[in-house]
């Protein structure tokens, strides 16, 4: 037997190929890649289909439902009110009677700003490091063109000369930042949307019940104010409304 000519040669090459590639022999390596370039975009488009269905299917299924507001709370529970520390305080500079305030509730998008008619009361340094309860869910509102994000809680009485005395309502001072106040007594808060607290007067609702204790401890119709640390109470006002 002679020696394989090139032609031979090369047709053991192609086989060999043929083998290596898992291609049916004499079938075109060029077809099947065409092919798939061809359904490529269609199966591309399928793909992207069934990842937005998916996709969609996975959305409805991790939606939660909206906290529905329980209108048989005590009108206390539906307010919230949190452990703030006060960081920054400056005088209104369009305001003879308002400080301006940052204080830190211990929330993600930093330290609130808020207004309060407080001037008469409090030097500026007895007012910086104060810790406060915050009245978490009202609506922000303007005081003389500066946005309040909430208000601080303050006992108040009146004097003998007419004046009144007013001061804050305190959380114990290891009480958490952010920490939420619950009532002695009563279910835990709900906290209505602040729309709704605007709406439907929730704090003004409150407020004939809320005054301090003869141990100058903030109650509201008798439920004391408390935290994880203890009670919530002003220094000496005895008895006082609370606002």
């Amino acid at each position: 037997m002679g020696a394989p000519t090139a032609i031979e040669l090369l047709e053991d090459l192609i086989f060999d190929l043929e083998g290596k590639l898992n291609l049916a022999p004499g079938a075109d390596p060029l077809r099947g890649s065409k092919e798939k370039e061809i359904k490529n975009p269609q199966q591309k488009q399928n793909g992207k289909k069934q990842k937005k269905k998916q996709a969609k299917e996975n959305n409805g299924n991790n939606k939660k439902s909206p906290a529905v507001a329980d209108p048989n709370l005590p009108a206390i529970c539906k307010l919230e009110f949190k452990v703030g520390l006060i960081t920054k305080v400056w005088v209104h500079p369009g305001a003879d009677k308002l400080y301006c305030e940052e204080i830190d509730c211990g929330e993600d998008g930093g330290p609130r700003q808020i207004a309060s008619g407080l001037r008469k009361h409090y030097s500026e340094e007895e007012m910086l490091g104060k810790r406060v309860l915050v009245v978490a869910n009202l609506k922000a509102k303007n005081l003389v063109g500066f946005k309040s994000h909430g208000m601080v809680l303050c006992a108040a009485q009146a004097n003998e000369d007419g004046s009144e005395k007013v001061e804050f309502v305190e959380p114990p001072e290891s009480a958490p930042l952010g920490e939420v106040v619950i009532f002695e007594g009563l279910p835990p808060p709900a906290p209505f949307s602040a729309s709704q607290v605007e709406k439907k007067k929730i704090f003004a609702a409150c407020l004939d019940g809320m005054k301090t204790n003869g141990d100058c401890v903030g109650t509201w119709n008798g439920h004391a104010f408390m935290t994880t640390a203890g009670p919530c109470k002003g220094r000496t006002v005895k008895g006082g409304s609370m606002r």
